[in-house]
């Protein structure tokens, strides 16, 4: 697998060295065990899975590569990297703007960014709608694109399914950058909607089981529907997605 560049500061020596020694024991990631550290009276209890993903550090790697190639140029961030306070904080310091905050609130309005800026996707990705924005304004939306690569298999996946004659069922926040994203790319293809956790999923089972009306549902789901959703008919035939 790659190795990207990341900021040194970000690595723990000892948490380096446990995690090289699992990928050494067990390469395939079949033992979901702990790792238990013990010092003295103190025992860590470190889970087999933790810390920066492939996504995640291809993302920080490219957002240090925009700072270190645009010294003299504004450089934006569509909003949080990650939802990590410590790197956005330093992506912040070095001069780094975030254009939305994590609910989607403007903080700098779009008319304030050019086409000679520097704007960098998120690993959450974007919506299609901000990245048609983008390109309308001559901004380049490839060059520093972070979206995460198991991001973008859920909208190819859902794509697929869409392709199928599949309504696409989406198991996420509803106001989360990742799932606004997922739900942009699949109403392209598909009737979607968005499901947050059991209890959504309960009265989208109570449809169609016939316990609740066809306003019940578009009522309860007014906000996390695709354009012209009828439950009547796209409650047949379905896929499943989740937020990553």
């Amino acid at each position: 697998m790659k190795k990207f560049e990341i900021p040194e500061y970000y690595k723990s020596p000892i948490i380096t060295k446990v995690k090289a020694k699992r990928k050494l024991n067990d390469p395939r990631k079949r033992d979901f065990s702990p790792t238990i550290l013990k010092f003295d009276n103190v025992e860590f209890i470190i889970s087999r899975h933790f810390g920066f993903c492939y996504g995640v550090e291809n993302a920080i790697e490219k957002s240090y590569r925009a700072i270190q190639d645009n010294p003299d140029k504004n450089i934006y961030l569509l909003s949080q990297m990650i939802h990590n306070q410590e790197v956005n904080n330093d992506l912040q310091d070095q001069g780094v703007k975030f254009i939305q905050d994590t609910e989607g609130n403007q903080l700098v309005p779009w008319d304030e960014i050019s086409g000679d800026d520097i704007v960098i996707i998120p690993a959450f990705g974007t919506t299609i709608e901000t990245s048609n924005l983008l390109i309308s304004k001559g901004l380049d939306i490839h060059t520093y694109d972070t979206t995460c690569p198991f991001v973008e298999k859920v909208w190819n996946r859902s794509a697929k399914l869409g392709q199928a004659d599949h309504t696409i069922i989406i198991h996420g926040k509803f106001r989360h950058e990742e799932t606004k994203a997922t739900f942009s790319h699949s109403r392209v293809n598909s009737p979607s909607i968005i499901v947050r956790d059991m209890k959504e999923t309960k009265i989208l089972g109570d449809y169609i089981l016939g316990n609740l009306s066809k306003e019940e549902i578009l009522t309860h789901f007014k906000d996390k529907i695709s354009d012209g959703f009828d439950p009547e008919t796209d409650l047949q035939k379905f896929g499943v997605v989740n937020q990553t």
